[in-house]
C-alpha cells in the first residue's frame, strides 16, 4: 500500500518506517526536521518536510494515499507552553483526518497516548480506578496533551460515522528504544529493585519502539470497521516482580485489583490487541538491563 507516516522522525515514526518498508509497503514520510537535499540513499522512503497545522500541507500529503499513519506530535505536555501543545496536537491531527475523508483513504491509524484516562500529568491528581488498565477505563483528562488525544479519537470516531474511513487510534504505554531504556527504565527498576518502587499512574507499563510498529504496521493493514482503540504495551512490569504487591504498597485498597496474566504483569492491558490484532509483543527491557536496571554490555 502507499502509507504516509507523519512523524517519521521521532521515535515511534522512525521504528515504524522500518517496519512497514520490510513489509513492503511503499511509504512517504513526513515530519517537521529539515531535509538533506542530497541523493536519496537506497531502500530509504521519500522524506518530505510539512507542518501539518497546515491544512493545505496535510492535504496535498494525504492525497494519493491508501493509508496514513499519524504519529506527528509534541509527544508530552511538560516542556512546551500548554497552548501550543494542546493547538499543534489538535490540529495536525483534524486536518490530517479532514484530509483521509476528502480523498477516501481507506485506513487512518491514529497514534493516541495512554495518558488520555488523565491522571498522568493531572493538575488535581486522582486515582486509577482499577488495573490493569484497558480501553473501558474512564476518562477524565485535563492537561492540554491527555485532552488533545481523547478528542483526536472523538474526531476519529466522527470521521467514520460520516465517511467510509476505517480508524485505529493506538495507546502506547512509555515507548522505548535502544537508546532510551538505561535512562527512562533503569532508575524505576533500581528503585523497584530495593523495594522502594516509583509512585505510578500506569503499573510500571512500557513497550518497544520496534514492538509497537509491529502493531501499528498491523493496524495499518487490518480490515477493522469503524473506529477501535487499543492499548499497546510489554506484558512485563518494569523491574517489579509482584505487580499487584507493588500496587498496594501504593494505593492500598484504593483501587479495584482486577486479574493479572502473570505475576509481574504491566498495570496495562493490551488483551484487546493480543485479541483483535493478532499482535503478539516478543521484546524486553531484559534484552537491555540487567535486573537491577544496569545496561548490558
Amino acid at each position: 500500500m502507499r502509507v504516509l507516516v507523519t512523524g517519521a522522525r521521532g521515535k515511534v515514526g522512525r521504528a515504524a518506517v522500518a517496519e512497514l518498508v520490510d513489509a513492503g509497503h511503499d511509504v512517504l514520510c513526513t515530519d517537521l526536521a529539515v531535509p538533506t537535499y542530497e541523493r536519496g540513499l537506497p531502500g530509504v522512503p521519500r522524506y518530505v518536510r510539512a507542518d501539518l497545522t497546515d491544512a493545505g500541507a496535510a492535504f496535498g500529503l494525504v492525497r494519493g494515499m491508501d493509508a496514513v499513519l499519524h504519529c506527528a506530535a509534541i509527544p508530552e505536555p511538560s516542556q512546551d507552553i500548554a497552548h501550543a501543545v494542546f493547538a499543534n496536537n489538535l490540529l495536525a491531527a483534524f486536518n490530517v483526518i479532514e484530509a483521509c475523508v476528502r480523498f477516501g483513504v481507506a485506513r487512518l491509524v491514529n497514534l493516541s497516548s495512554e495518558t488520555v484516562p488523565g491522571m498522568m500529568f493531572a493538575e488535581r491528581p486522582f486515582e486509577p480506578a482499577y488495573f490493569p488498565i484497558d480501553e473501558q477505563h474512564p476518562v477524565r483528562p485535563q492537561d492540554p496533551y491527555a485532552l488533545g488525544k481523547h478528542f483526536a479519537e472523538q474526531l476519529c470516531t466522527a470521521a467514520t460515522q460520516r465517511s467510509d474511513l476505517r480508524c485505529v487510534s493506538v495507546r502506547p504505554t512509555w515507548v522505548q528504544d535502544s537508546t532510551s531504556y538505561a535512562r527512562n527504565l533503569g532508575p524505576m527498576i533500581a528503585a523497584a529493585v530495593a523495594g522502594t518502587p516509583e509512585p505510578t499512574v500506569n503499573g510500571w507499563s512500557y513497550i518497544d519502539a520496534d514492538d509497537l510498529a509491529v502493531a501499528l504496521r498491523l493496524c495499518v493493514e487490518s480490515e477493522l470497521a469503524g473506529h477501535e482503540v487499543f492499548y499497546i504495551c510489554s506484558p512485563d512490569a518494569a523491574g517489579v516482580s509482584d505487580t499487584v504487591a507493588a500496587l498496594r504498597m501504593q494505593y492500598g485498597d484504593g483501587v479495584e485489583y482486577r486479574p493479572f496474566a502473570r505475576p509481574d504483569a504491566s498495570g496495562t492491558s493490551a488483551a484487546k490487541a493480543e485479541r483483535m490484532l493478532g499482535w503478539r509483543p516478543t521484546r524486553s527491557w531484559r534484552d537491555y538491563l540487567t535486573e537491577d536496571g544496569q545496561p548490558l554490555r
